[in-house]
């Protein structure tokens, strides 16, 4: 057989450094000079489930009637039931690594600053609007400093929390495994 898959070794043979060498990666992320402020995309939407409650507080010790269950939520106030602020922050962030904005350059979440702004309910769909508000490089090595502004939404009902998140990210001339200082 002619053409570029004449170089894929045999199915049975194992694949080394060299055969993988030629062979795109699908998914890679932006390094710190790709960043621009200004930049912004927005995430996947997600549904937030009562079993994505019931194992978030479970796993996390949040043992709160605020969460555990719908009387715990209307005794507090609210119409129903009511999702912790750290679950949706935590689903926010997973949201913003299934962009694979930071695939493969990502190297540190180094602070955030967050802000709850209204609560979410069990069946609210978020999704999350990420700005890049600064970018600069680090004090050494092939690495910058990223602080984007992540608001999360929920549809049809506005804004939900806000967090601006400080990530350490690789530089076009990063060398794998560089771990140096900020």
């Amino acid at each position: 057989m002619e053409g570029p898959l004449t170089a894929v070794p045999a199915p049975d043979a194992p694949l080394t450094g060299a055969d993988l060498a030629g062979v795109p990666v699908l998914a890679h992320g932006q390094t710190f000079e790709e960043m621009a402020p200004g930049s912004r995309f927005r995430t996947a939407s997600r549904t937030i489930t009562e079993t994505d409650l019931v194992t978030f507080v479970t796993l996390t010790g949040m043992n709160e009637p605020l969460f555990y269950d719908e009387a715990g939520s209307l005794d507090a106030g609210y119409a129903g039931r009511l999702v912790p602020g750290a679950l949706v922050f935590s689903y926010a962030e997973g949201l913003v690594m299934q962009t694979g904005v930071i695939h493969g350059t990502g190297m540190a979440f180094l602070r955030a600053d967050v802000s709850v702004q209204a609560p979410v309910f069990v069946g609210d769909t978020i999704t999350v609007v990420v700005e890049v508000t600064e970018s600069r490089a680090a004090s050494s090595g092939a690495r910058g400093v990223v602080t984007t502004r992540n608001t999360v939404v929920k549809r049809g009902g506005g804004v939900v929390l806000v967090y601006e998140p400080v990530r350490l990210i690789r530089g076009r001339e990063a060398v794998p495994g560089d771990s140096g200082g900020v």
